[in-house]
């Protein structure tokens, strides 16, 4: 890992440390929060993980060499060569620690984080189009992708942790980045890896039933998100989607310049859709139009929240409207697949909670033409919230014509009481209209059997994944290329 060789003085600026000893000019080569991964120069912070606490392997790290180690339970009697740091909040100090030893390369980049249930993706991956096009270089962190200029790396989660985190950021300003587009998750903003980032722009976009099983309840999701912008500087903007309304509550007690973006609402972006189908969207931004290739009122709000961050930022114009134009949805976000012989339009989406769902129905059933039948083809993850699968369920049954459940990734648990729970919410004289088929390859190959011209098909749940996870083992799996195959494109 390859960061600035610091001291532990310099290296602890900013950390809130309660106790220290023999911690005077040491050198430090290395941060780490994994045993595995150190060295006779590296610093250890022992983190208290969810499934893991570090200070379990205090003694191990010690014994390949480690002479700094950041803990929130103290050592007696330790060696003197050992520097020991006690601090409140051992994963904070991590990330302000790793902040610190890649020379906080998120004060020398405009740094975007983009926070909400869903449309974090999309609004991160169409910011980057939008400053591409502009001519700028920039910097993505997603679940999609990882960017650095045009150099992509593989997501293993929304938001990494605070030492690849900060790794990443060093990379895009030594590739000369001056914007970078992050989505910030609730759990990233719970284990504190995004602690010591300087955000130039924040942004809200919605709020609704998800995680749910790590939180616990939907206060303190809602205080979770709220963490990212009560933490911003006040030369920071704070963005926040009005027409939710845990919109303002993101921004009381905020530091930041507050700016809105709303459809309904009153708003400093106000949005008016015009007139949209299934290939694009006429959209009106302050009394401005713009022909989008993006569909859906969820999108309608994404691209407002793009245009503020466009206009916060200080694009003019007319060049921020005309590269607008240009954008294109995020993979695996209502993506087409048309099968033109037999004129039927598939689409991929990410939706994997009940309200990201309901609005990708609800758009298609906006924008088909009358006589077209929905074929939904969904399932719901394993290892996750349970509580809202019989919800998915019931929207699917309640918005298309034929309600296809079937596995997304079951991971450790057993795909048929995945399913079982999701049918809990489908009532029981509707069951016989709704098909239940476990292997997900089959349901989405009966969807496309079933559908006739004109009619439309919807894959939900996995998005832009490449595989499908099965008691710890990832095998390859592609919902767009499996409807290429099945629809013969």
């Amino acid at each position: 890992m390859k960061g600035r060789i610091s001291t532990v003085r310099e290296i602890l600026l900013g950390v809130e440390v309660l106790k220290q000893e023999n911690a005077n000019q040491q050198e430090v080569t290395n941060v780490a929060f994994d045993s595995r991964k150190v060295n006779e120069g590296s610093l250890f912070v022992a983190v208290k993980g969810q499934k893991t606490d570090g200070h379990q392997y205090l003694n191990q790290v010690i014994e390949k060499g480690v002479k700094v180690i950041v803990v929130e339970d103290w050592l007696e009697n330790l060696s003197t060569e050992i520097a020991q740091i006690k601090v409140k909040n051992s994963a904070k100090a991590l990330a302000i620690i790793a902040g610190n030893f890649f020379d906080n390369p998120s004060r020398k980049i405009k740094l975007t984080g983009v926070t909400g249930t869903n449309g974090k993706s999309t609004i991160v991956s169409l910011l980057k189009q939008l400053f591409d096009g502009l001519g700028f270089k920039t910097g993505l962190l997603s679940t999609i992708k990882n960017v650095v200029g045009q150099k992509e790396f593989i997501a293993t989660h929304t938001t990494p942790n605070p030492v690849e985190l900060n790794q990443l950021l060093s990379k895009m300003v030594d590739a000369g980045c001056s914007y970078v587009f992050m989505e910030v998750s609730s759990h990233a903003i719970d284990q504190e890896r995004i602690a010591g980032l300087d955000f130039d722009v924040a942004i809200f976009t919605n709020m609704s039933h998800d995680h749910l099983n790590y939180h616990g309840d939907m206060k303190t999701y809602i205080n979770t998100k709220k963490r990212l912008f009560d933490n911003l500087k006040k030369s920071a903007f704070a963005v926040v989607n009005m027409d939710d309304k845990r919109g303002a509550v993101m921004v009381q007690n905020c530091n930041a310049k507050v700016r809105t973006y709303a459809l309904q609402m009153m708003a400093d972006y106000k949005g008016k859709i015009m007139s949209q189908d299934l290939i694009g969207t006429l959209l009106n931004i302050n009394s401005k139009e713009i022909h989008s290739r993006i569909v859906g009122r969820f999108n309608a709000e994404n691209m407002l929240a793009v245009y503020a961050c466009g206009d916060l930022f200080e694009v003019e114009e007319y060049e921020l409207l005309m590269q607008m134009s240009t954008l294109k949805a995020a993979e695996g976000r209502f993506e087409h697949v048309y099968d033109q012989k037999r004129n039927i339009t598939a689409l991929v989406d990410y939706a994997h909670t009940p309200d990201a769902l309901e609005k990708v129905l609800e758009t298609i059933a906006d924008t088909k033409i009358r006589s077209a039948l929905i074929y939904t083809v969904v399932g719901c993850g394993g290892d996750r919230d349970k509580t809202k699968r019989p919800k998915m369920a019931r929207i699917g049954w309640r918005l298309s014509d034929q309600l296809i459940l079937t596995s997304d990734n079951p991971r450790t648990e057993d795909p048929d009481q995945i399913l079982a729970d999701m049918e809990a919410g489908i009532a029981e004289e509707d069951k016989s209209d709704v098909l239940i088929i476990a292997d997900r390859r089959q349901a989405i190959k009966t969807a496309c059997r079933l559908a006739k011209p004109g009619d439309i098909i919807l894959v939900a749940g996995k998005g832009h994944e490449k595989y499908q996870e099965i008691n710890g083992v990832k095998t390859p799996f592609d919902d767009k290329e499996i409807l290429k195959e099945e629809l013969k494109i």
